[in-house]
């Protein structure tokens, strides 16, 4: 008797079932349909995750985040991979083919787009997301936070539903800054470096771990989630402050740049720095980050580096007038609740765009910006009967800002 597809009548390329109707064939392309067909209990969860093609997924980032587009080609085309594997695990089961999970770690200056990238992904794919500060971590004996924390906030963001928690991103913030602190750390324990790094080796490479209902430190009798990380995919994202010098050495170059464009510095010393510092910043290798602490261990799990450059002025202008998550937009949209309009001239989102650019802040630095010189405008809007707002260059160069800074990464 010819064998055939229990689904479709393919008869070419089949792979064998046990099923509760005994065993039947079935062809790569109806695989997924056991899991809608078939009522066996230990079969794998299905999820309908959306399969955008990696050009597709670029184009939907493109909207929110500015610039940066090698760094968006490489999240595209990973992200795809990582959820064609999971889409794809009965087959790969069945056939005991293979597809490594990939992590990827981001670096780049504070502003530069790390975490905004890792969080309009998983709005793309449609998945839960979820931040955790590796600072915060510590390897355990110690004070401070067990590394499965980070998979609390993820089943927080999944509302307790831990096989979509399961299929989820977790960018992990300020990975530098737990970079090991020297060649030798048997005298005193690295807790806050090499400790958690080696921690967090078994939960980005996929395990079965327990994971604190209420967070904090495990202790026996403590009610758990039991969770398998597996397709859990983690970005890691850091600011890597002074590795330019390693890749400077690597490179055999004595030029280095001066990070924050000091006010003496001349226009055309800056200019140099700016091509040095993004020279530096793209080329940025394995090798350099081990030099700068990371273990061979912990970048082996995280296959994929991309490196975000800083962002020049005519970027953080397009961050202000194009993208969908423009500080500027929001602004505008709250007049119109209240009837009334609000426009910034080219002259103003410019004189702006070079404030965050020559202070360092990046993308950051344009919301801090703009909530200053705004705090009054709102303040006295929603008294007035004024309808049009207009934020002109001499409104922004009537402000003094010497205290911005850009501490935390959120774009």
């Amino acid at each position: 008797m010819k064998k055939s597809c229990y689904f479709c009548d393919e008869d070419k390329t089949l792979i064998p079932f046990e099923s509760q109707h005994g065993k039947i064939h079935v062809c790569p392309h109806c695989v997924d349909k056991l899991d809608v067909n078939e009522e066996d209990e230990d079969k794998e969860p299905t999820f309908e995750v959306p399969m955008l093609t990696p050009q597709e997924i670029k184009k939907e980032m493109d909207k929110v985040v500015i610039g940066q587009d090698q760094a968006k080609k490489v999240l595209a085309t990973e992200i795809y991979k990582h959820y064609i594997r999971i889409k794809n695990k009965a087959y790969l089961k069945a056939t005991g083919k293979k597809l490594g999970k990939t992590n990827i770690l981001l670096t780049g200056l504070s502003g530069t787009g790390k975490t905004l990238m890792a969080q309009t992904l998983a709005n793309i794919v449609g998945v839960p997301f979820s931040i955790g500060d590796a600072t915060s971590l510590t390897e355990a004996g110690y004070v401070g936070e067990d590394v499965e924390n980070l998979v609390l906030g993820l089943i927080r963001s999944s509302n307790y539903n831990l096989e979509l928690a399961q299929i989820g991103i977790i960018y992990i913030d300020e990975i530098d800054k737990v970079a090991k602190k020297s060649q030798n750390v048997s005298i005193t324990r690295d807790v806050s470096g090499e400790g958690v790094q080696q921690g967090l080796l078994k939960l980005v490479e996929g395990h079965n771990i327990r994971v604190p209902m209420q967070g904090g430190r495990k202790h026996p009798g403590q009610p758990m989630h039991e969770i398998n990380t597996e397709d859990i995919l983690f970005i890691a994202g850091g600011a890597f402050m002074g590795i330019e010098e390693i890749v400077a050495e690597r490179l055999k170059d004595s030029n280095k740049p001066t990070i924050g464009f000091g006010a003496v510095a001349s226009s055309s010393k800056k200019e140099e720095d700016a091509e040095l510092l993004k020279k530096y910043r793209e080329n940025i290798s394995v090798e350099d980050l081990k030099k700068f602490g990371l273990i061979p261990e912990f970048l082996g799990r995280f296959s994929v580096v991309s490196n975000l450059h800083p962002l020049e002025i005519k970027d953080l202008v397009a961050i202000l007038q194009e993208s969908e998550n423009s500080i500027i937009k929001e602004y505008q949209t709250l007049f119109e609740l209240q009837g009334k309009s609000l426009h910034f001239t080219n002259e103003a989102i410019i004189e702006i765009a070079t404030i965050a650019y020559e202070k360092g802040i990046g993308a950051r630095g344009l919301r801090s910006i703009i909530e200053e010189v705004m705090l009054d405008v709102i303040y006295e809007m929603p008294s007035s009967k004024q309808t049009h707002y207009e934020i002109t260059l001499d409104f922004i160069k009537g402000y003094v800002f010497e205290e911005l800074e850009s501490n935390e990464e959120i774009a």
